[in-house]
């Protein structure tokens, strides 16, 4: 990377997981040139995450403020203008009318395969194009046209000492393995039915673990824990809308393992190190599961892409997500607890 003391500036808004995505990259960037400032254009939840990112500037912007938002983020970005480089590592129509707005000398976006919305007319470079891969490595490629490469995927999501505590507290370490269950994804389509949580945590109680449902503040969320509980035959801890995202991560890297659908939870587990039993069949877990180890990921996505598209997954555009009615009940209870019990075989006693 030819060294410079120029800021770069990295949009990406949300959601959760694709904002922890990008911290790698951030590593990787101040890696090759701690000296150069970086900016980060985030959205409000994203910020509440990684706040006290080092060495990252951040600058919200709320998509309820529109056009006048846009402007304003200008205004706040003209002192530090041109950036050395705009990262538009977002390709929706929002985010790419928005990049319009921050200076930058080279504007770098995603190859062609990965462009829509527009997006090719907000950049003036493109990332190298590659065939199918994470949506992490995707990020990760975004160092290249820096004379960069990302040889290390690292992690460090600035999670402060108070978050820890708070975690610490909120049950006594008895020596038993536990389970998180977060069952909801923003993307109501890729959740599965609460009947399935519930067998699965009487079956990891019967197995000498302990249980811990976390979630939002959402009344879906609400409402799909509860129906666990009322369900589950054995105790389960229930800290459902009782965190704070900066104390999300905190409680995750207290679980062994985390049961939960193609959400902002299953990324930021895998970020502090949390094993992750994912559960897919609306979307491709080679794309966007787990990215550290997806050997206790269930997977049916290509039995939905039978199903509901009529070919194989592998014959479908990479990335496509099949979010139809009733496509995660494609996904059984056995399937589920034999991905525990593969868990549990590499990791007697539930150790790490």
């Amino acid at each position: 990377m030819q060294q410079s003391s120029s800021p770069l500036c990295l949009l990406r808004l949300s959601a959760l997981g694709d904002v922890t995505h990008v911290v790698p990259l951030v590593r990787t960037l101040q890696r090759a040139n701690a000296q150069q400032p970086i900016h980060w254009i985030i959205d409000k939840a994203g910020h509440k995450l990684l706040e006290g990112l080092p060495g990252v500037h951040f600058h919200t912007y709320d998509k309820k403020t529109g056009l006048a938002g846009m402007r304003a983020l200008r205004a706040e970005l003209m002192p530090l203008s041109p950036f050395d480089a705009l990262l538009q590592l977002q390709v929706s129509l929002r985010a790419n009318v928005l990049s319009g707005f921050i200076p930058a000398r080279r504007r770098i976006g995603y190859d062609a395969s990965r462009s829509k919305e527009l997006h090719g007319l907000f950049i003036n470079e493109r990332i190298p194009a590659f065939q199918g891969g994470h949506v992490l490595d995707a990020i990760g490629r975004f160092a290249r046209p820096l004379g960069v490469e990302q040889t290390e995927v690292s992690w460090d999501l600035a999670t402060p000492q108070a978050a820890i505590d708070w975690a610490q507290a909120q049950w006594e370490d008895d020596g038993r393995p536990v389970l998180a269950i977060s069952p909801c994804s923003s993307h109501a389509l890729r959740n599965w039915h609460a009947a399935g949580y519930a067998a699965l945590a009487d079956h990891a109680n019967a197995n000498g673990w302990r249980v811990v449902l976390v979630g939002g503040r959402s009344e879906l969320e609400r409402q799909v824990s509860d129906a666990i509980l009322a369900q589950a035959q054995q105790p389960i801890l229930d800290l459902v809308g009782r965190d704070t995202l900066k104390q999300l991560p905190a409680l995750l890297a207290r679980a062994n393992l985390l049961a939960t659908p193609d959400s902002g939870p299953m990324h930021i587990a895998n970020a502090v190190g949390t094993k992750v039993l994912g559960l897919h069949a609306a979307t491709n877990p080679e794309r966007s599961g787990p990215y550290s180890d997806r050997r206790y990921c269930v997977n049916r996505y290509d039995d939905a892409a039978r199903k509901f598209a009529g070919k194989p997954g592998h014959a479908l555009k990479w990335g496509s997500k099949i979010e139809h009615d009733g496509v995660m009940d494609l996904i059984t209870v056995d399937d589920t607890l034999a991905a525990f019990q593969r868990y549990c075989q590499d990791h007697p006693g539930g150790h790490r």
